[in-house]
């Protein structure tokens, strides 16, 4: 689901929440006119589902069932609230999308159907990192249906102005490029500030680092674990090569506004913020490159944040095989492959990422799917990254000149009274 920019990307950018709503009627039997005269309504949020998916999915669903499926645009405002009250009433959406790192919520509550039946027959090779958030206490409660992450965008003509002929493909490398770009041209090398959130919470998953931990029977706050220092410390070497503040976001101002003036050389966001750049400055087009963010070695990139959304079906439904029919249509490899290659997203299967073919920014995603990762998968976290999110209090401290010990030491208390929940 989209999170912050990506709202962000939506994923981006990108997340999407998908519901099922039946008519009346319970399932009799499946196949052509097994479930007749029943209708499944799909919430699909806006801008997440292609038109061609759309109508293909529809028409393949339509002719197996029997049934009807009407899709239905959701809004991003206030989507968090709309799903939770449909889950707790008596009629409830049959399917729904979710975002990946909201699913534990949900399925917390005892809103989601579990689907361990379904992974058995379709979910084999789902890829293992874009699954692990469809996954709550060990059991699933939702399907995979795509994944978004950051790339590093970069001005070629910049690029090249500083006498670099490749990309880089390690972060040393990377670094070099930054500091050819900062001595040889009159352009910001990177446009950093410093609370990219999201960046950074996927250099703690390519330093192994955990955000939280157990202590008893509750989460309390990992910041002060010296793997979070060390990707804190990645990040304020990527931030010295940059002008932008400290103490703000990748959304204020929209850093695709900021590389539209072609005065940049790079910036890590997701794919779709080319668009921002391109609708403030339409010349900028030509200029444009994707790269995978690279990490310590070659061959293995950056860790990243995985944002995305899952497709679970509700608990509470009376259309339970109906609903899972329409997830066996919507998730196989023919439609699943068409929402990457219309979407620009990253499949839920590995074998498919070859749809991406001709999306350069697709492409350069990929990649770092396999070994990506989310935000922590547990309820209590959605209330951390309410502003003023205390893990951007603990980046802008460090970047400020506090120790990550001491950031860590000063956002605790903050961190675990969200993590306990309380107000």
């Amino acid at each position: 689901m989209k999170r912050g920019l990506i709202a962000a990307t939506g994923v981006a950018a990108m997340l999407v929440s998908v519901a099922a709503c039946g008519s009346d009627g319970d399932d009799d039997k499946a196949g052509a006119d097994g479930y007749k005269g029943q209708t499944l309504t799909v919430w699909v949020m806006d801008g997440s589902s292609p038109d061609g998916w759309t109508k293909d999915v529809k028409a393949a669903f339509e002719k197996k069932t029997g049934a009807k499926l009407k899709f239905e645009i959701q809004q991003w405002n206030g989507i968090q609230q709309k799903v939770t009250t449909a889950l707790s009433e008596s009629n409830p959406p049959d399917v729904l999308e979710i975002g990946n790192t909201q699913t534990p919520s949900y399925a917390q509550t005892g809103g989601l159907a579990e689907l361990g039946d379904l992974k058995k027959s379709i979910g084999a090779d789902w890829s293992e990192s874009i699954n692990k958030s469809a996954v709550y206490d060990g059991k699933q409660y939702a399907a995979p249906w795509y994944a978004a992450n950051r790339v590093v965008l970069y001005n070629k003509k910049i690029w090249a102005e500083a006498g670099i002929k490749d990309t880089p493909k390690t972060r040393t490398e990377f670094f070099q490029d930054l500091d050819a770009i900062k001595k040889k041209t009159d352009a910001e090398p990177i446009y950093l500030p410093g609370q990219n959130w999201y960046f950074f919470d996927g250099l703690t998953i390519g330093t192994g680092a955990d955000l939280v931990k157990k202590d008893g029977d509750k989460w309390v706050s990992n910041l002060a674990d010296p793997k979070v220092g060390k990707a804190m410390d990645i990040y304020k070497q990527y931030q010295s090569f940059s002008k932008a503040p400290k103490d703000k976001d990748e959304a204020t101002p929209q850093q695709g506004e900021v590389f539209a003036k072609g005065k940049t050389g790079a910036f890590i966001g997701m794919g779709w913020e080319a668009g921002i750049a391109i609708k403030a400055n339409p010349k900028i087009e030509k200029d444009i490159g994707y790269f995978t963010i690279p990490g310590e070695t070659a061959g293995k990139p950056e860790g990243v944040f995985l944002g995305g959304s899952n497709l679970a079906v509700a608990a509470g439904s009376e259309k339970q095989e109906l609903a899972k029919e329409f997830l066996k249509i919507a998730l196989n490899d023919t439609y699943e492959g068409q929402l990457a290659k219309e979407g620009g997203v990253i499949p839920n299967k590995e074998s498919l990422q070859a749809q991406l073919k001709g999306n350069p920014a697709g492409q350069a995603a990929a990649p770092a799917a396999a070994t990506g990762g989310t935000t922590p998968l547990i309820p209590e976290w959605a209330a951390v990254e309410n502003a003023p999110n205390p893990v951007k209090t603990y980046m802008t401290a460090v970047l400020t000149g506090k120790s990550p010990a001491e950031a860590a030491k000063s956002v605790e208390d903050e961190l675990n009274k969200r993590l306990s929940q309380e107000r």
